[in-house]
């Protein structure tokens, strides 16, 4: 087949790239600039979107002896993914911009090119697998658990899984690494990318605050009522938050205050106890089916709520209109709306399934 690496200057999806051209395929290798700033270098940054990071691509894909280009998307990226982070958070929601990244970016912008160029397939170096069965293709959980990805490509419809490639979905971090070592690649060692790539420093409150200005509101005992001092603005918040509230008295149990909801329209965030974050249900929309099969009735299945971590064992139950409603077996912390939620289905021969993610608008 005719395939486009995609190529962020990581070791990942250098060596996903290297066993592309192993299988036979006709590879080249494309970097993504989606820096509106690009002069920005690695300095201070933990992302995985800098100048350096396009140079280590392009070291990468000359080792392997395949064409590379550098394609700018830094316009629609900032419009699909730092806009809507933006407006997210002002809307007092909790946003995922890894999972807005790889709906809108990689596998709808990235691919539609590839596509119009004549290409078969996008090989990424993601850490998930896809079987077919029956006819019909799976979106699994990697071997390696600890640094599976299915969660953030939960939101890619079948049009778009059908088109992609995983290389890296059966091996574990460690092989990887050794694997670039032997091949002689640069970023062998290279530390992994975290944080929010369009926020290098890693002050999300400073970001919003620099677009958004200051929202003054009232921060407000859930229990009470009491106001317990100002804070100007909902988007240095999201539920679960315990550190730079403000509020030196504990809880009426003594012990720390945590963020329990935000009210945007008022500027109002309550907060409280540890137990006022659990939560039993939850109501999810646009729902999407990777398999292309939604849940029939009530669903036995596994939801996670964060991309590492939040996950409990719950009954599913989805309607035509995108809708999906959830009852926890167990409770969980922390989940905010914006947030993502991801049913799998548990096989132990096959691993877990993706069903269908969606996006959480409440919580009971």
């Amino acid at each position: 087949m005719r395939v486009l690496a995609a190529m962020s200057g990581g070791v990942d999806s250098a060596v996903a790239a290297a066993r592309a051209v192993d299988a036979g395929h006709d590879v080249v290798g494309v970097h993504l600039a989606l820096s509106a700033q690009p002069g920005t270098l690695r300095t201070g940054a933990r992302g995985c979107c800098t100048i350096e990071d396009s140079h280590d691509a392009r070291r990468a894909a000359d080792i392997l002896g395949i064409p590379f280009y550098i394609w700018d998307f830094a316009e629609r990226f900032t419009e699909e993914v730092v806009e809507t982070f933006v407006g997210e958070y002002a809307a007092g929601r909790t946003p995922n911009p890894c999972v807005t990244c790889n709906e809108k970016i990689k596998f709808e912008a990235l691919l539609e090119k590839a596509m119009a160029l004549g290409f078969d397939a996008v090989a990424t170096g993601h850490y998930a697998r896809l079987a077919t069965v029956a006819g019909d293709l799976e979106l699994r959980r990697s071997a390696d658990e600890g640094k599976d990805q299915s969660y953030v490509l939960a939101s890619l419809t079948p049009e778009q899984l059908s088109h992609a490639m995983f290389p890296l979905g059966d091996s574990w971090k460690s092989d990887v690494r050794a694997e670039a070592e032997q091949r002689g690649l640069s970023v062998a060692q290279k530390p992994d990318s975290h944080d929010i790539c369009f926020i290098p420093d890693g002050d999300t409150k400073n970001f919003l605050e620099k677009r958004l200005g200051e929202r003054p509101g009232e921060l407000v005992d859930a229990e009470t009522g009491a106001v317990l001092g100002r804070h100007t603005g909902v988007h240095g918040f999201t539920v679960g938050q315990r550190k730079g509230l403000g509020v030196d008295a504990p809880a009426a149990d003594g012990r720390p205050r945590y963020v329990l909801s935000l009210e945007p329209v008022s500027g109002t965030v309550k907060v409280g106890s540890s137990s006022g974050l659990d939560v039993q249900g939850i109501d999810a929309d646009r729902a999407i089916w990777p398999s292309g099969k939604m849940l029939q009735g009530p669903t036995e299945c596994t939801v996670q709520v964060r991309a590492h971590g939040g996950i409990a064992e719950a009954v599913a139950e989805a309607d035509d209109d995108g809708r999906v409603v959830i009852q926890l077996r167990e409770p969980l912390r922390g989940v905010a709306p914006g947030q993502v939620v991801v049913l799998y289905r548990r096989d132990d021969e096959a691993g877990d399934i993706v069903l269908g993610s969606a996006k959480i608008c409440r919580t009971r």
